[in-house]
């Protein structure tokens, strides 16, 4: 009869925390949608297709902390970010699991991929919603951990992921980092590396022909890279051309003017040096920043004005 009664006592509980837990997500919905913040957790497949998974091993057991969970092999739709329920079709299951985490008994360890320093649920999303719902901070997983080029750490950005994975496959792909060790090329708009394989591949092309002879693929990145493209950083160094574009790089710029030389190729019919197209790049986009700041100050000394007039 006790143990009936506990039951039904830790039942009416369970039930309770359900209710307390899915009311939080859905009020959190409401004020993420208004707010236009995204709030579900990280799809792990969506993910993997985006990277370049080397390796995998198996690390055994650990304890991990639960707010390093950001994701879910299939349940991501069913939990926010928070791992709050965001639906009631498994309720019987999250009320089961709190039922026993409320009697103290043994909860098995939940199954997780690692990825940098993150993980994603492979088996016991249930058991992480109730655990982080119960205020706890560690969990034991049984980790799963793969290994990608680059570090992922910090606050997770499926930008930053993306621009890191595009400059991991540039570097494979060309072996920049065991021909020129130095070497540092960094973009911070996604897409543009397959702009600079093209330059290598054009580069490549042009140089075969001017030798007459078929260059290898390491030959024409070697020599796009100490023909071509640091002499332009040297020249973007030297101008200052940087410091007005802080969000930007020494990449992306060299991207910018090597356009702006096929221009002004085009635009005067003869050739021009690296040095002319940067300082032309320079003056332009100077201008362009000043019409844009005098334009602000018409605009806002306008609305001052309005607001005067009677």
């Amino acid at each position: 009869m006790q143990n009936n009664n506990n039951s039904g006592y830790f039942g009416k509980m369970a039930s309770e925390d359900f209710e307390q837990a899915y009311k939080k997500g859905f009020m959190r919905a409401i004020l993420n949608k208004v707010t236009q913040k995204r709030t579900g957790l990280i799809s792990f497949d969506e993910l993997r297709t985006k990277l370049d998974i080397q390796n995998q091993r198996d690390i055994g057991m650990q304890e991990i902390q639960i707010e390093k969970i950001i994701g879910s092999l299939n349940r991501y739709q069913d939990f926010d970010d928070s791992f709050l329920p965001r639906q009631t079709h498994t309720r019987n299951r999250w009320e089961n699991i709190d039922r026993v985490y409320l009697q103290g008994e043994y909860l098995p360890p939940v199954e997780v991929y690692k990825i940098g320093e993150f993980f994603f649920v492979i088996d016991g999303n249930h058991r992480v919603s109730v655990a982080r719902e119960r205020g706890q901070i560690f969990i034991d997983a049984h980790v799963i951990e793969l290994e990608i080029p680059f570090l992922l750490q910090g606050e997770f950005n499926w930008y930053e992921i993306l621009l890191n994975q595009d400059r991991a496959d540039f570097y494979k792909k060309t072996a920049l980092k065991e021909l020129r060790p130095n070497a540092d090329i960094c973009l911070s708009l996604v897409g543009q590396y397959t702009k600079l394989l093209n330059h290598i591949e054009v580069h490549r092309y042009y140089t075969s022909e001017y030798l007459k002879r078929e260059i290898s693929y390491p030959e024409a990145v070697c020599s796009w890279y100490d023909y071509i493209y640091f002499p332009m950083v040297e020249i973007i160094r030297s101008h200052n051309i940087l410091k007005d574009f802080p969000k930007r790089t020494e990449a992306d710029l060299y991207l910018w003017i090597m356009e702006h030389l096929a221009y002004l190729k085009n635009a005067y019919q003869r050739d021009i040096s690296f040095e002319e197209a940067a300082e032309h790049f320079r003056r332009k986009a100077l201008t362009i920043q000043l019409n844009s700041f005098f334009s602000k100050i018409r605009t806002r000394l306008q609305g001052l004005f309005k607001r005067k007039q009677p």
